[in-house]
């Protein structure tokens, strides 16, 4: 079997677990080849993969729609890192004959960046930081996070650990989801919202939601306008929940105190895009789940995954 392991942006898929329980298969020794580059267009994506039996993706990353698993005859194993993809085309790829499968994840790393980001931007760490290496010294003023509030757009695995960290700030949490109940939000120190109290009433708003078609766009033209003129939004989740031209039209016009972005509608973000540029803006290269743990628990699951798949045992399908 030959293996394709993609965006290993790093080039550490193989030193964070011990795959000699794949390369060394004593029924069916494999080869692993990474790719630390990214492809996006389709075609060359399919010559790429081609000569491959299973294919390895961390997170959404790289797409493969049905497009792609239909020019693929040979591929039999997509693994992805993680629990669920929706890049990943499923019904296709089940359709013709290919397993996909995941691995376990953490839900700590990514609400200690969604911190980073909140942190960053009310005490103005970077331009801060850029002052002191150029010569100079204080230039702006910081932000108080205790007595105000905390907005979370869902309460799940990363906006409750999110809480829990706005609570021991002594700010105050309230939520919104489609699905939470006061009841649920009440367990964990939580006041249920509705969304508009929610971006109205917040000195801060996190993101904390899963990209579906109910969720992309979710935060609009309209929703950013109700938001405090001088108001923290942070996105961790995912890039299209948040209507990106909307977004860069109030950081234009002023509104907004800050912005802080881990996730993109399009990734790797393009050299020109206009968010590189955009003022008040505290931007990271989705870094949410990179971090040695999870990487750990990624490639330890991406070993089991395909052991598994070799020998013919339960395996953890998508």
């Amino acid at each position: 079997m030959r293996i394709a392991v993609l965006d290993d942006y790093q080039g550490v898929a193989l030193s964070s677990a011990d795959w000699s329980r794949v390369t060394d298969h004593p029924a069916s020794p494999c080869s692993v080849e990474v790719f630390r580059d990214h492809v996006s267009e389709a075609g060359a994506l399919v010559d790429r993969l081609a000569p491959y039996d299973a294919v390895v993706v961390m997170r959404e990353r790289t797409p493969l729609p049905a497009a792609v698993l239909a020019s693929l005859p040979r591929l039999r194993l997509v693994v992805t890192t993680g629990r669920r993809n929706p890049s990943i085309d499923v019904a296709a790829a089940t359709a013709a004959g290919i397993t996909v499968c995941g691995t376990e994840s953490l839900a700590t790393a990514p609400a200690e960046l969604t911190w980073a980001l909140i942190l960053g931007l009310a005490r103005q760490l970077v331009p801060e930081s850029t002052a002191v290496r150029d010569g100079g010294w204080q230039t702006t003023i910081g932000r108080d996070l205790a007595g105000h509030t905390l907005g979370l757009l869902g309460l799940g695995r990363i906006g409750t650990q999110v809480a829990a960290v706005g609570r021991a700030f002594g700010m105050e949490v309230v939520a919104w989801s489609r699905s939470l109940t006061p009841e649920r939000a009440a367990q964990t120190g939580v006041r249920a919202a509705s969304l508009d109290d929610v971006l109205s009433g917040s000195d801060v708003v996190s993101i904390h939601l899963v990209l579906a078609e109910e969720t992309r766009g979710l935060v609009g033209e309209r929703e950013l306008a109700l938001m405090r003129p001088d108001a923290l939004l942070v996105n961790t989740s995912r890039g299209p929940i948040v209507d990106e031209r909307a977004l860069l039209a109030a950081l234009r016009r002023g509104h907004l105190g800050g912005v802080g972005l881990d996730v993109y509608d399009e990734e790797p973000l393009p050299v020109d895009h206009p968010l590189r540029t955009a003022p008040r803006t505290l931007l990271t290269p989705h870094l949410g789940y990179v971090t040695r743990d999870v990487y750990a628990t990624f490639w330890a699951g991406v070993v089991e995954d395909v052991t598994a798949y070799l020998e013919g045992s339960p395996i953890r399908t998508l």
